[in-house]
């Protein structure tokens, strides 16, 4: 994951404002990091910044964009597709993903539930909760397609339920519990067996 010391100074000024945002949201969330740390942190003036990215909104709309590329799908849906030959091994694959992240020491929790959470006093049609939102649907949309493919039934509930457990592992490793994942791995599995047919 990018830090601001590694923006590249060979990037353009949108790429080396949008790489300066990603470090400094995901490790302190959105409402804690001003325009003026960007701005300092990428290199860039005021004005381009705001050609670039209008509002800080819409950075963090790019932001938004941008882990979901970098983190579901470059990370999570690639490394546990490929601990797995079958759907029911890559789902399960998801924890051990999770169990590693959450023993790195650059662990920032989940960008989608931390920008989701900020915006909850905005109301429910605020832009960066509704994008949130949608961001965390794709990745229940990732876990219902490996239960389908899995002959799961139920695959839409199954996926809810599912991702209650991805959501509380997060939560439960930012608390310091760095083996949440290891502990909802085997509920996982339980949840596998009520929704197999028989």
């Amino acid at each position: 994951m990018a830090t601001v010391g590694d923006v590249s100074a060979r990037a353009g000024p949108r790429e080396r404002i949008l790489d300066t945002a990603y470090a400094l949201f995901a490790r302190r969330g959105v409402g804690d990091v001003g325009i003026d740390e960007v701005i300092a942190g990428s290199g860039v003036a005021k004005a381009t910044l705001y050609r670039h990215f209008p509002s800080k909104t819409e950075l963090v709309l790019a932001f938004l964009a941008e882990r979901e590329q970098r983190w579901t799908r470059e990370f999570l849906a690639v490394e546990s597709a490929r601990r797995g030959t079958t759907p029911q091994q890559q789902l399960l694959a998801l924890f051990d993903v999770f169990d590693e992240w959450f023993h790195r020491t650059d662990f920032e929790g989940c960008s989608f539930i931390n920008v989701l959470l900020e915006m909850h006093g905005h109301g429910p049609e605020h832009p960066l909760g509704r994008a949130s939102a949608q961001y965390l649907d794709n990745i229940r949309a990732l876990v219902r397609q490996r239960a389908e493919r899995a002959g799961l039934a139920c695959p839409a509930e199954f996926a809810h339920s599912w991702h209650i457990l991805m959501k509380g592992s997060i939560i439960a490793a930012a608390e310091g519990d760095r083996h949440a994942a290891r502990r909802a791995k085997p509920m996982a599995h339980c949840l596998i067996q009520q929704h197999s047919t028989p």
